[in-house]
């Protein structure tokens, strides 16, 4: 585990050129900033959960490395595989002579002992053109919940620094979540990370609706929740439960579902929609 740290330490900082410093990078990009996120989803005592990880209002100049960890409560999780998602996959790996089976681009390490999985992706490739650049789903973390959770209980899933030393050659510890990469001068720059929380709530499967027609679960009726069902069955890879950061809950399934049909369908929108503008008084 030990070296497992060093060795992800040690691609950043040469990703960031940072080797005897902090692994943040020293100058911001003003302006600039990247938000990463996990989806909410329920799952139940005992069963497996799925949660993405997303990054959004990437800027135009992209990412050349992601160093972060997400934070859990090991008493309810148990984490037992990361996968890259696929705005990950640019063709960096065919391309960057640093990439060895020991510093892949994408990389992970999974601290159950700590509730904590520590996450990096970083190519030393210059062309920019095989960096992030596109919003989506950065990774998928999967694992399980205890058998001895109960219904209601939830775990939130939160990012912080990743859990090593700041470099190869100090014991200081990483105090920041770096998202940045190299410009033309070879100085390493970093963007405002803006960070939002997602969760893994308990539940039987059994939701009741807390308000028929709250899609995007607001405590409001508006066009916000027929557009979001109607996003959920027009694109459902994005928008679906669990797939991404903008996903539905699944306690706004519950209350979207109003057609008495089951499943999020374009005619729960028509249903939403007629309610919001007064031609129906109830679902």
């Amino acid at each position: 585990m030990k070296t497992k740290k060093i060795v992800v330490g040690a691609i950043a900082a040469s990703m960031l050129s940072l080797s005897v410093c902090s692994i943040a990078p020293v100058a911001s990009a003003a302006d600039d900033y990247v938000q990463i996120s996990a989806s909410k989803v329920t799952a139940e005592a005992g069963e497996t959960f799925e949660v993405s990880v997303s990054l959004s209002d990437i800027p135009s100049t992209g990412i050349a490395g992601v160093d972060v960890a997400v934070k859990y409560d090991k008493s309810i999780l148990t984490v037992t595989s990361v996968e890259a998602g696929p705005i990950t996959k640019t063709g960096a790996e065919s391309k960057d002579p640093s990439v060895t089976s020991d510093t892949p681009v994408f990389d992970y390490e999974i601290l159950q002992s700590e509730g904590m999985v520590d996450l990096m992706w970083a190519t030393m490739v210059d062309d920019s053109s095989y960096w992030i650049k596109s919003d989506g789903v950065f990774c998928t973390i999967k694992g399980t919940v205890s058998s001895n959770a109960k219904d209601g209980d939830s775990s939130d899933i939160s990012f912080v620094p990743t859990s090593r030393s700041e470099n190869t050659e100090s014991d200081a510890q990483n105090s920041e979540i770096s998202i940045g990469y190299l410009d033309s001068s070879n100085k390493s720059v970093a963007y405002t990370v803006k960070t939002t929380s997602g969760s893994v709530t308990v539940g039987s499967g059994t939701l009741q609706p807390t308000k028929q027609g709250d899609a995007n679960c607001d405590g409001d009726v508006n066009i916000a929740d027929c557009v979001l069902v109607m996003q959920v069955s027009t694109n459902p890879d994005k928008y679906a439960q669990g797939k991404s950061s903008y996903s539905i809950t699944a306690q706004g399934e519950v209350n979207a579902d109003v057609d008495g049909k089951k499943g999020l369908s374009n005619s729960d929108a028509l249903l939403i929609q007629k309610f919001k503008l007064g031609l129906i008084t109830k679902f």
